[in-house]
């Protein structure tokens, strides 16, 4: 039931951090979110770059719904573990650097958004 619990809050704050960056790439005036606040709108070759953090949100979303039960298995129950370790550790590295963030938007909302996601990969990943 936690794990249920933990990894359906995972994948939805991923999939609203995707619309996010979807937003982003469409030159939205949301970069402030982002990138330590440096830029309103993404210039282009940030935009790019934002298409691959978005393949890797619905990476995330994926994996963690895998490790719940929640979802058909792509890979073994001890790879999908082991990325939901590694997800889990990216994020508690993102939480820091959101943080120190010199962005208030990116430190204020983005900053707990990260340390919860960390808390959904690590309680999915120790309890599959």
């Amino acid at each position: 039931m936690i794990s249920n619990i933990s990894s359906i809050t995972g994948a939805i704050l991923l999939l609203g951090v995707a619309v996010m960056e979807i937003l982003l790439i469409a030159g939205l005036p949301l970069g402030e979110f982002t990138m330590g606040g440096r830029y309103k709108v993404l210039p282009p070759m940030l935009r790019v770059a934002a298409v691959s953090s978005v393949v890797l949100q619905l990476f995330g979303a994926a994996m963690i719904l895998q490790g719940g039960g929640l979802m058909n298995m792509w890979f073994s129950v001890k790879a999908t573990k082991i990325i939901c370790f590694v997800f889990a550790g990216f994020f508690a590295v993102n939480t820091v650097m959101n943080l120190i963030s010199p962005s208030k938007k990116e430190k204020y909302v983005m900053t707990p958004l990260a340390a919860i996601e960390t808390c959904c990969f690590a309680v999915t990943a120790f309890l599959m």
